[in-house]
This record gives C-alpha cells, sequence and structure tokens, in this order.
C-alpha cells in the first residue's frame, strides 16, 4: 500500500502526515525492493525534498530517519512519512521506475494524510485533496479518495485515498497487520521541552520523553534536530514504530505511528492538545 508524512526542523514546518505504501507482489529476488542501494533511495526522496539522516536495518525491514520524517523498505512494500512543504507524491514515478526494472508490479497504494495546519502553503499537488486524487488517478487504476471526521471540526479531518487491481489478480500480502496513528497539536509546553536542544543533553530526548519506554523490545534509532524537534523510528521483526515531534509553541505537533502490534502505550507529550 501506499502512503506520506513529513520533516520538521527548527522553526519552520509543521504538519502534514502523509503516508506512502506501495505493496508490489512479482518477486524477481528474495531482496525485493530491499536490493536497491542508496543512490536508487536517496533518487526516490529528492523528488519530495528530503534527504536520509540515519538508518536502522534488521533482518526484515530497513528503516530510515529522514530530514522530513521516515522511509521503510520491505522486500515487497515502502512506506514513506513526509511532513512540512515536502512533496511526496513527487517520489511515485522514481517508485514505479525502480519497481518495475526489478520485475516488481504495484497491487496497492494507500495515501492518506490529516487536515493540512497551513494549507495556504502547500506546493503542487498537495494544493487540495481534489488535486492528490487526481495526480494519483494519473498513475493508478481503481483509486478513491475518502474524507473521514466530524464536519463540524474540519481541522481535524483525514484524507485517504486507496487504490487496488482487481479483486480477481490480488494476492494476499504476507505483511498485513494492524496500523495505529496518531497526530496531536497543541502540545503540553512543560513536556514538549525535552525535544529542545540543552548543553549536555545530547542523545537525551528518547529517554527524558519517555518515548522509550512505548515499546521496550523495539531497537530505536533517534535523531535530535537544531535547535529542536525529535524524529524517531523503531523496528522489531518486520515491525515498526515512528514518532516525530515540533515542539514550538504556538505550532507544536507531534506524530505516533506503530504498525505490527497491538499497543497499550502512546507518547506522554499531548495532555493539554487535540
Amino acid at each position: 500500500m501506499g502512503g506520506f508524512t513529513h520533516r520538521f526542523r527548527g522553526l519552520r514546518e509543521t504538519s502534514r502526515d502523509h503516508l506512502l505504501r506501495a505493496c508490489h507482489v512479482l518477486r524477481s529476488k528474495r531482496l525485493g525492493l530491499r536490493s536497491l542501494n542508496r543512490a536508487q533511495i536517496d533518487s526516490i526522496l529528492e523528488p519530495a525534498c528530503c534527504t536520509i539522516v540515519s538508518q536502522l536495518s534488521n533482518s526484515e525491514v530497513d528503516s530510515y530517519v529522514l530530514s522530513e520524517s521516515s522511509l521503510f523498505i520491505y522486500p515487497l512494500k515502502i512506506v514513506m512519512k513526509t511532513c512540512g512543504t515536502t512533496k511526496l507524491l513527487h517520489s511515485i514515478p522514481q517508485i514505479l521506475e525502480l519497481a518495475g526494472a526489478i520485475s516488481l508490479a504495484v497491487r496497492s497504494v494507500r495515501y492518506s494524510r490529516g487536515t493540512f495546519i497551513f494549507e495556504n502553503v502547500q506546493p503542487a499537488p498537495h494544493r487540495s485533496f481534489t488535486e492528490e486524487v487526481d495526480f494519483l488517478d494519473s498513475y493508478f487504476k481503481n483509486g478513491r479518495g475518502y474524507l473521514l471526521g466530524d464536519p463540524s471540526f474540519p481541522n481535524r479531518n483525514w484524507h485517504v485515498y486507496v487504490a487496488e487491481e482487481e479483486p480477481e489478480k490480488a494476492v494476499a500480502d504476507p505483511t498485513v497487520g494492524v496500523n495505529l496513528e496518531m497526530c496531536m497539536t497543541g502540545l503540553d509546553r512543560e513536556k514538549a521541552a525535552v525535544f529542545f536542544k540543552n548543553p549536555g543533553t545530547d542523545g537525551e530526548m528518547t529517554k527524558m520523553s519517555g518515548i522509550n519506554e512505548i515499546i521496550p523490545s523495539h531497537e530505536i534509532c533517534d535523531f535530535e534536530f537544531e535547535p529542536c524537534g525529535y524524529s524517531m523510528n523503531a523496528i522489531e521483526g518486520a515491525s515498526y514504530s515512528t514518532v516525530h515531534v515540533t515542539p514550538e509553541d504556538g505550532f507544536s505537533y507531534a506524530s505516533y505511528e506503530a504498525w505490527g502490534w497491538l499497543w497499550g502505550r502512546a507518547p506522554a507529550v499531548d495532555r493539554e492538545g487535540s
């Protein structure tokens, strides 16, 4: 499936939680998409205007913390999240080209995002959900767009696009699991303060925030931005979780996503927000 999300850093971007998942079913080799080299992965990210800042891998998945969120690459699936004013959908042509070169075809795609906090500064094709759907329909068949949420709270709606091949051609996805996503604004100032860098606290945000206790068994790869901001990917087997925080007062934002588990904990940074 497919989806897309963000970049935080410093005093700039806020939220644009897209998610990209592209599932492929025609195997050419066991590694599949994981056989892509660094230059090829960079070529996927360049059109979206983001870069890799750290990496963590295991036997099931390659995980990348991005300047604008996260990327997870499985043999037959890509999960890409970007934020701010990135151009996530512009990565699609390169993903399709690289997948086709190793004899992989798209089975299903999911793109989703919340309502943009700063919708008027989004670049094409992200200026409206209609524009995004039209762009996606130019690459995928049988696509459908949905708007979820309460009409009384338009700033809390969720936009979802799904495209799947015909049922008779579908093949069971061996990586299907439970997916949880949370987007939070108006963060508690005291709790968000741990995501500002201070002398002598380098590398401490994960522990000070309690993020390391959300799923203790996950191996964590984190990154602290200057002068503030935080991103984390964590993996265990094929499961992953990811946290991104922009702590600036007035447009603070945090996102949490986990896939593959049932969870009983969540980041404790939202006590006063929505």
